[in-house]
């Protein structure tokens, strides 16, 4: 059994052909061109660290950081990162270096950016990897939650540009039952919206999405969806949440919203369930319907193969302009 061949060295020789050698595990460069490309930021970051000295104000205290001491903070962060992603951000760094706006303030401000970075990243792991930190009873994390905010606002505010309505008739407190229709077959609708509550309420409130039970056959996905807050939509989860004063989003149309065609939209599907309505008349839970629009012209599905949903155990098997036609990056 033949082993898999090392991708090439990326870099270029002195006479301007390719470099022939294999590249390391660890780098898109050679052991020479790795050796090279490290002694050459190394002259660059000091050629600049000089430059800025001499151009720093008389009167500024604080002492500008080594180029070793950015080195190491550089080489903290890339080690987490793949070799491609590694050789773009040292050729973005170059870039930046050689640019005029690049002044002692921007050399500070990247150092402490770089330096928290580190640290706080290296802390939390260190902490997880001992099992020091804290899930509620339901699975949220906290920690998890925070650090995937961020990548769920782009998709809010950049990528969908969501725009919201209607926050005010949400409590700052107390139970509170959240009824949409589904705007899809991936949990997205619900990320949205509870992203948009915890970020432009008032009260941040945290929302528990009642997600169906297939998601906790996709290993990866329900463990984030867990961390997150979200729970398995069963009416006795929906009755705990709210005797709890929990805000609960639920999607009472089930799969058949998921499955719902183009020719189809906004037509509610019929409730597979009404016990989640019996468990907000039974802890006297206000309901607040919600309204999705967008995500079914956005996304428009042509037809659910059905036979093959059902071999492959799923609630729907969406057939689209761009999936499954285009792999993976249909769903986009």
């Amino acid at each position: 059994m033949s082993a898999t061949p090392r991708p090439r060295c990326r870099a270029t020789t002195q006479k301007g052909t390719p470099c022939r050698l294999p590249a390391q595990p660890d780098s898109p460069y050679c052991h020479i061109h790795a050796k090279l490309q490290a002694a050459a930021l190394q002259k660059q970051l000091r050629a600049r660290h000089d430059s800025l000295r001499q151009d720093a104000p008389p009167d500024e205290t604080r002492p500008l950081s080594t180029p070793e001491e950015l080195q190491d903070l550089l080489n903290q962060l890339l080690s987490r990162l793949s070799p491609e992603m590694q050789d773009w951000l040292l050729v973005g760094l170059r870039r930046l270096l050689a640019s005029e706006w690049f002044d002692h303030q921007t050399w500070q401000g990247i150092v402490y950016v770089l330096r928290v970075a580190a640290e706080t990243q290296i802390d939390m792991l260190s902490r997880r990897l001992q099992g020091d930190y804290e899930v509620d009873e339901w699975g949220y994390d906290p920690e998890i939650a925070d650090a995937i905010m961020p990548i769920l606002g782009f998709f809010f505010h950049r990528y969908w540009r969501v725009e919201m309505t209607g926050l005010e008739h949400i409590a700052n407190t107390g139970r509170c039952l959240l009824v949409a229709n589904r705007g899809g077959g991936l949990p997205l609708d619900g990320m949205m919206i509870a992203y948009g509550i915890r970020e432009h309420h008032p009260a941040h409130r945290l929302v528990r999405g009642l997600i169906d039970d297939w998601f906790s056959s996709i290993p990866f996905v329900s463990s984030i969806l867990t961390k997150t807050g979200q729970v398995t939509a069963h009416p006795d989860n929906a009755r705990r949440l709210l005797a709890d004063d929990e805000l609960v989003l639920a999607f009472p149309e089930g799969a058949r919203g998921a499955s719902r065609l183009y020719r189809q939209r906004y037509q509610l599907a019929r409730f597979e369930d009404g016990k989640f309505f019996e468990a907000a008349l039974a802890t006297g839970t206000p309901i607040i319907p919600v309204a999705v629009v967008g995500s079914e012209e956005t996304y428009p599905l042509l037809a659910n193969a059905a036979p093959l949903a059902r071999l492959l155990g799923l609630p729907s098997f969406p057939i689209t302009l761009t999936f499954p036609w285009l792999g993976p990056l249909g769903l986009i």
